[in-house]
């Protein structure tokens, strides 16, 4: 029997002191309660949790909630049990006798939800319990981990689909916060869904601000963030030495910093956690191995002091910034080195065992692809906010007013001709060269690659002649996000051309880029110029225009 809806506003109020559901939790619980297999794509921060909590309690029956994380097990425990709601996890870190007396509760007691990692599922014990629960709801979080195309696979989720042969009738809830169109079918097919039924909660986080900073002296940038945003914060680094050095770093400045990553023994892990959740510790420098299945609402800001491999990991750690609503800030330290480390880690990681090679191949060029996409959020010109949004197939505005690139001092350029010039550049060439090359070409560079490749024949050598590399490099990649280009597959891609290129370079509409200003202390550096006369200035002149024009052959600045 269904409960009424008084019932589950009664339960909202009873358990959380809540009068109102935010957008979509209602929607999803009503799926639930109706016995719909449902896919829940929910932010950061959206309330994914109240969405199995709130059906089961308001209705006889257990949850089973299926997720890899410890972490989340125990806190989600805690916080039931301080609700007074029978809650058990089952993980690694109990005992036998534990985990059967806790799956003895769950079959013959009050239990409403049981936390379970992945891996039991395959359990004996498991198996001969499970079949005698009172089981309602299936919640599978972190549902991203049963797609091979996600950024997380995880063999053990495929076991969930025989939990649902033991289960029949049974409904299934997935959760995630972060899938592409790709991957929420893969969810749904692995699942065992009768039909493909998806619920959406904006991927918007309004309070939060996103900001690509491109330095070489990221250890200086880091300091002044954190000496001048206050608040609680987590800084993400790649590796574990690297936490501990950047923790260091931060405590010899006087931040009091901890480090958190897989190879702190777990007593010690739970320490610094708890230090930090309480704010004797300000700032947690961090693996990805922290954070998720985490409830601190106050963390102002979140650094990533390396750039991650693609966007889903990148969008899901951010979001743990400003969960309470209050503004906060993401903030991202880039340089060129974090593209090459990635491509390395990405090219030379040892393929799973589980894979075949063709698969195996497959997916290196999905993680080389997702990481091309990354590296095009921290060049982009665009709002932050509205790439971020695009990716996860979501409708924005041009421009958030919050962002770096939409707060930061930018202006239009018409580089319609700019365009024209590189798509026949392209096209001439044959669409068989990489941004470098292209760039080189259109510069008038002599380097050796151009020489190579006999670039300098080319009608379209020195095209773009007034244009350092860089710049032209910077339109290349404004063309990649704008759909008018794309980068071919595999380890060295090459510039394609889309079916918008016709238009670019036969249609009369315009194309507007956003670049930075021209640094106001030019006009007072040509200033000392102004000053010679005669013979002298016309030298000046001359020599100058020599030496751009050297430049542009060596493809160095000027």
């Amino acid at each position: 029997m269904k409960p009424a809806p008084d019932r589950i506003y009664d339960t909202l109020k009873r358990y959380w002191g809540f009068t109102e559901f935010r957008p979509v939790q209602l929607e999803i619980i009503r799926s639930v309660l109706e016995g719909r297999d449902t896919l829940a794509l929910m932010p950061t921060g959206g309330g994914k949790s109240l969405t199995y909590q709130v059906p089961t309690l308001a209705r006889e029956g257990l949850c089973i909630v299926v997720t890899p994380l410890i972490a989340l097990m125990k806190d989600q425990v805690d916080r039931l049990r301080a609700r007074a709601v029978p809650a058990v996890a089952i993980h690694s870190g109990l005992s036998p006798r534990q985990i059967d007396i806790a799956l003895d509760n769950c079959a013959y007691g009050d239990v409403k939800f049981l936390y379970v990692a992945p891996e039991r599922l395959a359990t004996e014990a498991f198996r001969l319990r499970v079949v005698r629960m009172n089981v309602q709801l299936i919640a599978v979080d972190e549902a991203h981990c049963i797609s091979q195309w996600g950024y997380d696979f995880r063999p053990s989720y495929l076991r969930i689909a025989e939990l649902r042969e033991k289960l029949p009738g049974v409904p299934v809830l997935a959760l995630t916060a972060s899938a592409t169109k790709t991957v929420a079918d893969d969810i749904m097919r692995h699942l065992k869904f009768p039909e493909p039924h998806i619920l959406r909660s904006s991927f918007a986080r309004p309070n939060l601000s996103y900001s690509v900073r491109r330095t070489d002296d990221k250890n200086g940038q880091l300091l002044r963030l954190v000496r001048n945003v206050p608040g609680t914060g987590i800084v993400y680094v790649r590796t574990r030495e690297g936490t501990e050095q950047i923790a260091d770093l931060l405590r010899q400045e006087g931040t009091t910093a901890a480090a958190y990553h897989g190879g702190l023994g777990h007593a010690e892990r739970s320490l610094r956690q708890e230090e930090w959740l309480s704010g004797k510790t300000r700032v947690m420098v961090a693996t990805n191995a922290f954070g998720m299945g985490i409830d601190k609402s106050d963390v102002r800001y979140v650094i990533h002091y390396n750039m991650p491999k693609e966007m889903e990991s990148y969008y899901q750690e951010a979001g743990r910034a400003g969960r309470d609503g209050a503004p906060s800030s993401c903030i991202l330290l880039y340089s060129g080195q974090d593209v090459r480390t990635n491509e390395f880690l990405i090219t030379h990681s040892e393929p799973r065992e589980d894979l075949d090679p063709r698969t195996a191949e497959q997916l290196r060029e999905r993680d080389l692809q997702r990481l091309r996409q990354m590296t095009g959020y921290c060049r982009t010109r665009r709002c932050l906010r509205q790439y971020i949004l695009h990716y996860f197939g979501e409708h924005a505005p041009d421009t958030c007013s919050a962002c770096y690139n939409c707060l930061h001092n930018f202006e239009e350029v018409d580089v319609s001709r700019d365009a024209k010039a590189i798509v026949a550049c392209i096209a001439k060439t044959g669409q068989h060269f990489g941004v470098g090359v292209i760039a080189e070409t259109l510069c008038g560079a002599d380097t050796e690659r151009v020489r190579k490749y006999h670039m300098d024949r080319e009608d379209t050598y020195g095209a773009l002649g007034q244009l350092t590399q860089k710049e032209v490099q910077e339109r290349i990649r404004f063309l990649l996000d704008q759909g008018v280009l794309e980068l071919s597959p595999g380890q060295y891609p090459v510039l394609r051309l889309t079916e918008r290129a016709e238009d670019v370079m036969y249609g009369e509409s315009t194309l507007q880029m956003k670049t930075l200003r021209e640094d106001r202390s030019a006009p007072a550096r040509r200033a000392a110029a102004g000053e010679l006369e005669g013979d002298a200035a016309e030298l000046f002149g001359r020599l100058r225009a020599l030496r751009a024009q050297l430049a542009r052959r060596q493809g160095v600045p000027a």
